[in-house]
């Protein structure tokens, strides 16, 4: 799977990030940073929850 974030309406919430940690980190700087673009099966349910809850709805996963 490939993960990916539209910056242009990504609001740096962090509602990824307290879903999937692993995946998705809002740094002191106030921006999101994708830490893995291509997690590996293990982390899926946890990533797709995380597009579902993005206020923004900024978070596309393929694959």
């Amino acid at each position: 799977m490939k993960v990916s974030v539209d910056y242009d309406v990504c609001a740096s919430t962090g509602a990824c990030m307290q879903v999937c940690p692993e995946v998705f980190e809002v740094r002191k700087d106030g921006y999101l940073y994708v830490l893995q673009e291509e997690p590996g099966e293990e982390l899926r349910d946890k990533v797709q929850t995380a597009a579902d809850m993005c206020p923004t709805a900024a978070i596309t996963v393929e694959g």
